[in-house]
């Protein structure tokens, strides 16, 4: 990874804050000569860091629009973005999950129990498979079919975006509860974030830069 000097910090700064602006601009920011600086623009240049338009002046790179996003992403934290839990009772069954399911248009549901603590989670899938071909099936309680712990995934509301993120394609999941910490370490469910949040915000950091 390339270490840039102070004074090459000192100009991406200046850059991104006062975009478009002429090296002779710059130059008189820093209080020294356009020659002073010329290598250091070229540097920068080079490394994707400023971009530059003749006649008009250096503006921001790609490079540092990915670490702008980058940045943002290690930053911002789950609360910021969470989404309202889509949740059922373990009681309930496997009938009144796949209603629930598609009246949210949601692909997985949280399980939770009579003191809404997670107990599970089941998704489009888990349904699909226990209800192909089996007539009984729809009458079935979802604890029965349902992913139990260890083998639930889930953030806080503390964690960075991005952790969540790495969680999703690590465990290829398309959802994860949003979940508490009690005294007992019972997980009290309190949102949920999922792919869509996430391409949204994408959407949203990537129309910023």
């Amino acid at each position: 990874m390339i270490e840039f000097s102070a004074r090459q910090l000192e100009i991406v700064d200046i850059v991104q804050k006062n975009e478009p602006i002429t090296a002779e601009q710059i130059a008189e920011m820093l209080g020294v000569s356009k020659a002073a600086i010329r290598s250091d623009l070229a540097v920068l240049a080079m490394t994707g860091y400023i971009d530059a338009k003749p006649k008009v002046g250096y503006f921001r790179g790609n490079s540092v629009k990915r670490d702008g996003i980058s940045s943002q992403l290690n930053t911002l934290l789950i609360k910021d973005i969470q989404g309202v839990p889509v949740v059922v009772q373990e009681t309930a069954s496997v009938h009144d999950a796949v209603i629930q399911l598609f009246l949210e248009n949601v692909g997985t549901l949280m399980v939770v129990n009579q003191d809404g603590f997670l107990v599970g989670i089941i998704s489009r899938k888990d349904l699909l498979k226990v209800t192909l071909g089996n007539p009984n099936a729809s009458t079935m309680p979802v604890h029965l079919v349902m992913t139990r712990q260890p083998n639930i995934v889930t953030v806080s509301p503390e964690d960075t975006v991005l952790e969540a993120a790495r969680k999703m394609v690590h465990f290829q999941v398309d959802s994860l509860p949003v979940v508490k910490r009690d005294n007992h370490s019972n997980l009290l469910v309190i949102g949920r974030i999922t792919k869509t949040n996430m391409t949204q915000l994408l959407v949203d950091l990537a129309m910023e830069v």
